[in-house]
């Protein structure tokens, strides 16, 4: 991936899982020309692969600035992916609109007021978050409404926001397909071969090709006829 040279002034708050999304939305930011710092939240989920994947993928764009956050979620649980609930597979893709248990309470609203305050902390603006609202499993916190609603209160909440310095939450893949976000990514160079994206997958990291993160990965491959990189169980 070629990146443009950045104007270091600037700057993005990047929320950054290693996943394709959020991996699309890193590439996007830094063509760009924004000086990213990433974010990475360790929150206690099922496996590290993921963390595993930002942090080859920080190191490979050459980006410095990369902050894992430590945040143990699995002590509410609640979720299938912070406590002992099983995930689901082969879920039928037009009953997506339900929640499923693979939603985890509050996660982006406790992502995205971290990286408000290290935004806050930076006097930066520009907070990056590669949520979907189209090719999704339904969760609240990926929705547009969601967004512009947090956007509001960043600005209501802080002392920059109270002083003008607003703040802006940029979603560039919400409206986006699977496979439009993949043609985009693959336009970019993003190597996908580096991302995770599975909820469950085998000890060596495989993933399963049967949770809905798989089931969604594979799906926009698939319409953007392309070859996923990685191999699956």
């Amino acid at each position: 991936m070629k990146i443009k040279d950045q104007d270091l002034n600037k700057k993005a708050i990047i929320l950054f899982s290693g996943g394709l999304d959020s991996t699309t939305c890193l590439s996007l930011a830094l063509q760009e020309g924004y000086s990213p710092f990433l974010l990475t939240v360790n929150y206690g989920q099922r496996h590290d692969f993921e963390i595993k994947a930002a942090t080859s993928i920080a190191k490979y764009l050459n980006v410095k600035d990369h902050s894992i956050v430590d945040i143990n979620l699995s002590q509410f649980g609640g979720s299938a992916l912070t406590d002992n609930i099983k995930v689901p597979k082969n879920r039928d893709l037009t009953h997506f609109d339900d929640i499923p248990v693979t939603y985890v309470p509050a996660r982006n609203t406790v992502f995205l007021s971290l990286a408000l305050a290290w935004a806050e902390t930076l006097d930066v603006n520009n907070i990056f978050i590669g949520v979907n609202a189209l090719d999704y499993s339904g969760y609240p916190d990926c929705r547009p409404e969601y967004i512009e609603s947090f956007e509001k209160t960043a600005n209501l909440a802080t002392k920059a926001g109270v002083l003008g310095r607003k703040f802006k939450i940029h979603t560039p893949l919400i409206n986006m397909t699977k496979a439009e976000i993949i043609n985009l990514g693959l336009q970019l160079g993003v190597d996908y071969s580096m991302t995770s994206s599975c909820y469950d997958p085998k000890k060596d990291g495989v993933p399963c090709s049967e949770c809905d993160a798989c089931t969604l990965r594979l799906k926009g491959f698939k319409e953007a006829l392309a070859k996923d990189p990685l191999n699956y169980y």
